[in-house]
């Protein structure tokens, strides 16, 4: 009679255990993200005409953007979409960063970020604009970024003619590239 019910609590604890494996073995795993490479250092300028580095991407996942502020095609599109990602998401707070790179340093001064960045509502805890030397931009857009910066004719407006990508890019928090995202996928 001993081995039967040690038998039955066996059975018991074997039919109540089997839903749980069951559960947790069809949870979906954290996505692997690739690799993509890594920030390098660099100093620049952000809209606050504060310098800044690297470290901006440090301890927290930030999604990346290019613009110039001079732009009148892809930049108000994209500029939308990261405004609408920074709405999307401060009930995680400072968790998520946003990071917009001038394609125009030349032209794109701190203050004219931060008029740019006052007019799409950016948090300036959450969403930092940079500019800063030309040569280091294009070393990060052109390489690190993917991205590119190639100037064309300028338009009969006067309006200098850019070319970049409207993708964004995903950092995490220890300077690693995670991902490139078409900024049209991007929906409300």
């Amino acid at each position: 009679p001993g081995n039967r019910i040690l038998f039955g609590l066996l059975g018991i604890l074997i039919v109540a255990i089997i839903p749980v494996v069951i559960v947790l073995a069809r949870r979906p795993h954290d996505p692997n993200l690739e690799d993509l490479g890594m920030v390098p250092p660099f100093q620049l300028v952000d809209d606050r005409g504060q310098p800044i580095n690297q470290e901006v991407f440090r301890g927290h996942p930030t999604i990346v953007s290019f613009l110039f502020t001079r732009c009148d095609t892809i930049c108000p599109v994209t500029t939308m979409k990261m405004a609408k990602i920074q709405e999307k998401t401060f009930d995680v707070g400072s968790k998520v960063k946003l990071v917009s790179f001038s394609v125009d340093p030349k032209y794109d001064t701190p203050e004219r970020l931060a008029a740019y960045a006052q007019r799409f509502h950016a948090d300036p805890s959450r969403w930092r604009m940079i500019t800063g030397d030309y040569d280091t931009i294009y070393r990060l857009a052109e390489g690190t970024f993917m991205n590119s910066m190639m100037r064309e004719p300028d338009k009969a407006n006067g309006v200098p003619n850019i070319a970049h990508s409207g993708y964004f890019m995903l950092v995490d928090g220890n300077l690693h590239l995670r991902g490139a995202y078409d900024s049209g996928d991007i929906h409300r």
